[in-house]
Order: C-alpha cells, then sequence, then structure tokens
C-alpha cells in the first residue's frame, strides 16, 4: 500500500477475481423471502417506461417510510411505480448495500463514508439496501484520483462536498419555480402543481442534466479566462493602502466586493402574506444576478433582502452598484436599495467569501441612504479620475471593528454606465 493510500484510508484495488466477486455478491438475486428495498430483484426495462401514478405524491408518501427504503405494505402497484421512477434517476436499481459497494469499488469504507456524508447521504445501517452499480462507479471515480496522486483526500471531499451542496440547493430552487409557474399560470393548487411535477419528471430529467453540464463547463471556462488574465496582466488597479500582495496566502485575492441591501424589508414582510413576499425577493435577486452578470462580475450568495457579489476590478464594481441602485430605484414593485462597494483583498473558501473587506461592505450598507451607493476612502481613490463615477465624501463616521472611516458616496458620472438588454 502506497503513502498516500494509507493516509488517505483507501484500500488498494482489489485483484480482479476478488472484485468479479464482490460485485457478484453484491448483485445476487435475493433468496426466498429476503428483503431487498421492499421488492425482488428484476430485470430492468426502457429507462422511458414509467409506469402513471393516479395519485403521485400520495403514493410517493405512502411508499416512502425514509428515502431509502419502500414499506412491504404499500400496494403493489405504488411501489412498482416509485422503483421504476427512481430507477430513470439514480440510473440502476438499488441492490447493494454500504459495505458492499464499498467492496465493489476497492475503497474501505471509512473513505466511503466520507465520500457520502460530503454529499448529504443519509446515515445508512449495514442491512439498508441503498446504493447502485452507479453509485459504485462514482466512489471509484473520485477516491480514484486519490489513490493515483491527483487529488489529497481532503480536497476530493472538498470538491465532492461543492456537488452535494450545490445541487441539493439546485433541486430544491428547480422543483419550486416549477410548481410555482403551475401554481401561477396553470391556476393549479399547489398540492395539484405537485402531484402533476411527480408525472411531468421523466421529460425533464434528461433536458435538465444536459443544461447542468453545459453551464458547468461554461462558468468554469470562463474561470479558466479569468485566471490566465490576472496571471498575464497582474494586476491593473491600485491596491495603495490594502493589507496584503500578490504573495500573501492568507488574502491572495484582490476584489471589489458589494452587498445589496433591500430598504424595509422586515416591515414588509409583516405585512405581505407568504406569497407575495416570495415574489418579491425572487423578483429582486433576479435582478440583482442579471446586473451582475451583465458586469462582469459573479453572485456569492442571496442573504433573504441582501446580495454579496463580487467583481475583478474596482470599476466593474462600481458599474455594477450604480446600476443596480438605478433599476431598483425605477422598479415600482421593489423598494429602494441601500448598495456599498469596497475594493480589497479576500479570502475564497467553499463558495463563499472571508476578510476585513467583506466585513467593512457590510458595514457600509448600514450606514448608506436608501437609494445611494456607499463606498470607504481607499477604494474611492482607486476610482478617481475617471469621468464614469463622481464622488462626494460624507462625515468621518466610527464603525464598529473599524474605527473612524471616511465615508464617500458613488454617483453617476459621464456615459450611460452599465447597459442592460
Amino acid at each position: 500500500m502506497s503513502e498516500r493510500s494509507q493516509a488517505t484510508g483507501s484500500q488498494p484495488v482489489a485483484p480482479t477475481a476478488a472484485r468479479d466477486a464482490a460485485r457478484a455478491q453484491a448483485m445476487r438475486q435475493p433468496s426466498e423471502g429476503e428483503d431487498i428495498g421492499g421488492a425482488e430483484a428484476r430485470e430492468p426495462e426502457a429507462a422511458g417506461d414509467v409506469p402513471a401514478l393516479a395519485d403521485p405524491i400520495a403514493d410517493l408518501a405512502a411508499a416512502m417510510r425514509r428515502p431509502e427504503q419502500v414499506d412491504q405494505t404499500t400496494p403493489a402497484s405504488s411501489r412498482e411505480a416509485v422503483r421504476e421512477l427512481e430507477k430513470r434517476l439514480l440510473g440502476a436499481e438499488r441492490t447493494m448495500k454500504r459495505r458492499e459497494v464499498a467492496s465493489a469499488a476497492g475503497v474501505s469504507l471509512l473513505s466511503a463514508r466520507k465520500i457520502w456524508r460530503a454529499l448529504g447521504f443519509p446515515n445508512l445501517g449495514d442491512e439498508e439496501v441503498f446504493f447502485t452499480t452507479v453509485d459504485e462507479g462514482a466512489l471509484e471515480l473520485m477516491l480514484g484520483m486519490v489513490r493515483n496522486g491527483t487529488l489529497t483526500e481532503e480536497t476530493a471531499i472538498s470538491l465532492t462536498r461543492s456537488i452535494g451542496q450545490m445541487t441539493d440547493r439546485m433541486v430544491v430552487w428547480q422543483v419550486e419555480a416549477l410548481v410555482e409557474d403551475m401554481v401561477q399560470n396553470q391556476k393549479m393548487s399547489d398540492p395539484e402543481a405537485r402531484r402533476n411535477l411527480v408525472s411531468l419528471l421523466p421529460e425533464l430529467i434528461d433536458p435538465i442534466e444536459k443544461m447542468l453540464v453545459y453551464s458547468w463547463r461554461r462558468q468554469l471556462n470562463a474561470a479558466v479566462h479569468r485566471l490566465v488574465l490576472r496571471a498575464e496582466t497582474g494586476l491593473a488597479a491600485s491596491e495603495e493602502g490594502r493589507d496584503g500582495s500578490e504573495d500573501d496566502v492568507s488574502l491572495p485575492l484582490a476584489r471589489a466586493v458589494g452587498f445589496a441591501d433591500l430598504v424595509s424589508y422586515t416591515s414588509l414582510s409583516r405585512r405581505m402574506n407568504e406569497r407575495t413576499l416570495a415574489q418579491l425577493v425572487q423578483r429582486f435577486e433576479s435582478k440583482c444576478a442579471e446586473i451582475i452578470s451583465v458586469g462582469g462580475g459573479r453572485l456569492v450568495k442571496t442573504i433573504g433582502d441582501e446580495v454579496l457579489f463580487v467583481a475583478e476590478t474596482p470599476q466593474a464594481g462600481a458599474l455594477i452598484s450604480l446600476a443596480m441602485s438605478r433599476e431598483f430605484a425605477a422598479d415600482e414593485l421593489l423598494p429602494n436599495t441601500r448598495v456599498s462597494l469596497v475594493w480589497g483583498r479576500i479570502l475564497s473558501r467553499l463558495g463563499d467569501i472571508y476578510g476585513p473587506t467583506v466585513n467593512l461592505a457590510a458595514r457600509l450598507t448600514s450606514l448608506a441612504e436608501p437609494g445611494t451607493v456607499l463606498t470607504d476612502e481607499l477604494t474611492a481613490s482607486t476610482l478617481a479620475g475617471d469621468d464614469r463615477f463622481v464622488l462626494h465624501p460624507q462625515e468621518t463616521t466610527a464603525v464598529r471593528g473599524f474605527g473612524d472611516i471616511n465615508p464617500v458616496r458613488l454617483a453617476p458620472g459621464t456615459g450611460t454606465g452599465l447597459v442592460l438588454d
């Protein structure tokens, strides 16, 4: 066993005969009276042959005691429909227990459990039939990169966690968007929309999957271009007064960090019903995402009534901030926003950003007047001399954690600013 495989807790790949035996054991037919997921093992059918569900939500609820178990008391027709839809989604029928799939993949159960936990799988017992041959392939793929030295175990788990967390949020978002569309445009009740969605899912799986892969490749390509650009040209804007340098390990990234915050959101939330409030937040997030994208920035996260974004240069961040202030002031359905922008060094981890620059931007948001953009003196100095921006110094203000700072109000200068389609 190599030093790397010992460190990661993985086992060396089993000899071919042993692996074949393990796979045969995992894929065996159940003996008479044995419970394998609540139904006998069957020959797979065509992926599109998903039996219709008379009442999909009720049948699914009755069929599933836990996500990985099918109740034996569930009617056979409902069990069959659930099994076929699940097999379509998982790519194969569940026939394997956790030790079987780890053994077949040639890895230790400990290493396998680390990957499953990163993906967000539930805790499983030794006798629960939860896995398929596709799960085996996923384990071999990820932990194989650890064994051959491409990734450390820590990095492999971090990458896996990013996939698990992002796809979990994405699926919830997509389901709710589809339900909301049926409620709004097809005048269904919420329960009717959810029943209809389960019936519609087989038609949506492949198109959404293809779009997901397409978008991921596009986003990764854009990230590569940003890496190359920064490596070749270095940092174009001044960083005078900022801590750190290009070789500073703790805060390696120079970025424009911005916050946009809806004014009077708390009082609005008390007066609106849940559906109207959800529509308001969705409109706010969608408009922010559009402006940030057009401006070449990246939306880091949304937190209720607040959006956090980054841009590669202070100029790009300033154009995005001014466009947000302008667009929300003109939107009759949304309240005004307070926007802040700070240029400085940050640390990026787990898809989020950290550091004093982020904290200062958050503090400035609370100081900004509705409909305005506020920045700090050092960021303003990087924008000085650019005709697209007008800078209005404000009174010195004490800010918790930063002492006295000199805020500067940012206003549009000459030119059209950021042009939205």
